[in-house]
């Protein structure tokens, strides 16, 4: 099979790998489609993670025992590796699993770990089912595309009675958007890209502000009669973003970190948290069983459609890395039989 891998800065190389094979409760998946996420960031500098590709999904093509899939079933390859028997496995919250497999000493190589690759290889547990009505591209969307904000959305409690501000509207950021106008809330955002920005006001963002204009905060408050927005969700992983949603959410604001940072964000604990009475929490995808909801969206949402920019074949995986860092696009979705 063809495995794809970033060998260097701004290339992908595509291996010759030995097809993978179930074993006991892991099924091997022959991928249809894989979604473009954060791999283009590491693409830029030439990083090689080894494996790539986390947001994939296919038919079911070999099962090794009797298990909750069959050969033949459609459906969604979760991201990790996760025990299925922790505490976080058992109550749905997988993705914080603490004992994940370390999938090349479990199976003797990385073959089937990434979904930029013609077959995957996952615990049975992990792969959800799709509804027939569901196409392939639009099934991607369950991770990352719409899934990893689901997730902050449902964990702040958004509803049709919020105005919520979104800052980064990149591919997440965008899949915010179609969360938020789903559950009919009144979304602002803040985004620098005009591409980005654009498509956010087409799927209904009220107003898109630039993080650049040094009067942002105030716009946000004259934007919600001086009193800043009910909820905010960082997608971008900037820590300017992060202050920008403490600062702008109002007293018992409620606000929610998805984009991820590995850089320091100063708080304050009694002007910004005590004294405000804010709720922050962070978010990193959503609790297995909240997929219905998840596909629920996907289902009926009249965004989903926007929120998928581009359809590619994987060959032409560079030209949607470029895409991404250029801010042109929104989900990509690549074909890895292409």
């Amino acid at each position: 099979m063809i495995q794809a891998a970033i060998t260097g800065e701004r290339q992908v190389s595509f291996h010759e790998m030995p097809e993978p094979k179930a074993r006991a409760d892991w099924a091997v998946v022959k991928v249809h489609a894989s979604a473009l996420c954060t791999e283009y960031k590491l693409w830029l500098t030439g990083q090689n993670p080894g494996v790539i590709g986390h947001e994939g999904v296919g038919e079911v093509v070999e099962v090794a025992e009797g298990g909750p899939v069959k050969v033949g079933d459609r459906v969604v390859i979760l991201p990790q590796f996760s025990c299925g028997r922790c505490q976080h496995c058992m109550g749905g919250d997988y993705i914080y699993c603490e004992d994940a497999y370390d999938f090349a000493a479990l199976h003797g190589s990385e073959a089937g770990a990434g979904t930029f690759a013609h077959y995957a290889l996952k615990p049975t547990w992990l792969l959800p089912k799709l509804p027939d009505e569901v196409s392939y591209a639009q099934a991607t969307m369950a991770i990352d595309g719409i899934g990893a904000s689901f997730g902050g959305l449902e964990a702040i409690g958004v509803n049709s009675q919020d105005t919520v501000l979104v800052t980064g509207l990149g591919p997440v950021g965008l899949g915010a958007v179609v969360n938020a106008r789903f559950r009919n809330a009144r979304v602002l955002g803040v985004e620098p890209a005009p591409w980005r920005a654009n498509r956010a006001l087409e799927m209904g963002a009220e107003a898109v502000l630039d993080p650049n204009d040094p009067e942002i905060l105030q716009q946000i408050r004259s934007l919600t009669g001086g009193r800043g927005v009910d909820c905010a969700v960082d997608c971008s992983g900037q820590v300017s973003s992060e202050r920008l949603c403490i600062d702008a959410a109002r007293r018992r604001g409620r606000v929610a970190f998805v984009g991820e940072c590995r850089e320091e964000l100063t708080i304050t604990v009694s002007p910004d948290l005590i004294k405000k009475g804010l709720t922050v929490v962070g978010s990193w995808l959503y609790n297995r069983g909240d997929y219905g909801k998840v596909m629920k969206v996907i289902r009926e949402s009249p965004l989903i459609d926007l929120l998928i920019s581009h359809e590619l074949p994987m060959s032409q995986l560079q030209t949607g890395f470029g895409l991404l860092a250029r801010g042109e696009a929104a989900k990509i979705v690549v074909d890895p039989w292409r």
